[in-house]
C-alpha cells in the first residue's frame, strides 16, 4: 500500500473483563477487533472524495494480530491519495516530456503554470479516529449475544 495508516488495539483490558463476566472472549473479541477494521475501512471510503471512484475503490485494510495486541492496516495503493489527505502547498507546474502545456480551452500553450494549491480532504485520519467508537460499539454486540 502507498498510503497507509493502521491502528493497534490493546485489548488486554477488554478481552479481561470480558473473560470475568462471560469466560474465554478471544476468539470474539478478535472477531469485534476485526469488524471495526472493516468498520473503519469503509468509514474512509464513505469519506474519500470522488472523482473518477479510484481513490475510494482502493482502500483496503488488512488484520495485523501479535499475541495479545490486535490491530489492522488501512491503506491505498493511489499515488495521490496523500495529496488528497493533506493538501498540496501552492507549487509550478512544469512539462515533463514537451516544452510546453498545452490543454483544451487553453489560449495558447505555456511553458509553466502556477497551481494555488489544494486543501486538505482528511478521509483516512477522520476514520482511524473512529476505532474506539467502532470498537466499542462491536463489543457491545458480543456482551448483548
Amino acid at each position: 500500500m502507498g498510503t497507509s495508516v493502521s491502528a493497534n488495539l490493546n485489548t488486554r483490558r477488554y478481552e479481561n473483563g470480558l473473560r470475568r463476566a462471560l469466560g474465554g472472549m478471544s476468539n470474539d473479541v478478535k472477531r469485534a477487533v476485526d469488524r471495526t477494521r472493516i468498520d473503519v475501512q469503509n468509514e474512509a471510503r464513505r469519506r474519500a472524495p470522488v472523482d473518477t471512484g479510484r481513490l475510494r475503490s482502493s482502500i483496503v485494510s488488512r488484520a495485523e494480530t501479535s499475541g495479545r495486541t490486535a490491530g489492522y492496516v488501512i491503506g491505498t495503493n493511489v499515488n495521490y491519495a496523500a495529496a488528497v489527505e493533506y493538501g498540496t502547498a501552492p507549487h509550478v507546474i512544469k512539462p515533463r516530456y514537451k516544452q510546453a502545456l498545452y490543454w483544451p480551452g487553453a489560449a495558447h500553450p505555456v511553458a509553466s503554470v502556477n497551481h494555488p494549491g489544494t486543501r486538505p480532504q482528511p478521509f483516512m485520519r477522520p476514520a482511524i479516529e473512529m476505532t474506539e467508537i467502532f470498537f466499542r460499539a462491536n463489543l457491545s454486540q458480543i456482551r448483548g449475544r
